[in-house]
């Protein structure tokens, strides 16, 4: 993977734009930049996901890994965490529950409602490709310098909350339980 020149190696963050036109431009540059590490970041999630399941595609995989994050839940509500409609949530649950990693179950509280679970494949299959996935992002951060570091990590907690995003596992999974 060739490397890019850097046009400016700036450890403190940019002054304050003066004007509506600087502050655009300053947006501008924050979105490009995320745009850039959200194709390095799928790139890395294609291969790590790849490498465990390569049936699998990536917005299956992020079904998984919302019911591993937040619980087993109804389809509609699983539909609004993936931003689709309950029909195209169905259809992933039915391809997912026919590899068998999903479950549908009676909810014990509304019979009338099934909840959508992960099965032990499901959560084996997002246990492995998270450590792939740490694996991979680790080494891409040990390239970085060390004093950008703090500040990713602060501005990527900021972007995850803006976005309504759970906190990732801090360490591979250690309980045998996963």
């Amino acid at each position: 993977m060739p490397k890019r020149t850097r046009t400016t190696d700036r450890t403190e963050p940019p002054t304050a734009p003066a004007t509506d036109d600087a502050a655009d431009e300053v947006a501008d540059e924050v979105v490009t930049a995320v745009l850039t590490a959200s194709r390095l970041l799928v790139s890395v999630s294609a291969r790590s996901l790849a490498a465990v399941e390569e049936a699998l595609t990536l917005p299956q995989f992020r079904m998984l890994v919302v019911l591993d994050s937040r619980g087993a839940m109804n389809i509609s509500r699983l539909g609004e965490h993936l931003d689709v409609i309950p029909s195209t949530a169905m259809r992933m649950v039915d391809r997912l529950a026919a590899a068998a990693m999903l479950e549908r179950t009676a909810n014990p509280g509304n019979r009338r409602e099934i909840l959508i679970t992960l099965t032990a494949k499901g959560r084996q299959t997002v246990r492995q490709a998270t450590e792939r996935r740490r694996a991979e992002i680790a080494r891409i951060v040990a390239a970085m310098p060390r004093p950008q570091r703090a500040g990713l990590v602060s501005a990527l907690q900021t972007f995850a909350d803006a976005g309504d995003e759970p906190l990732a596992h801090r360490r591979p999974y250690d309980d045998v339980g996963w």
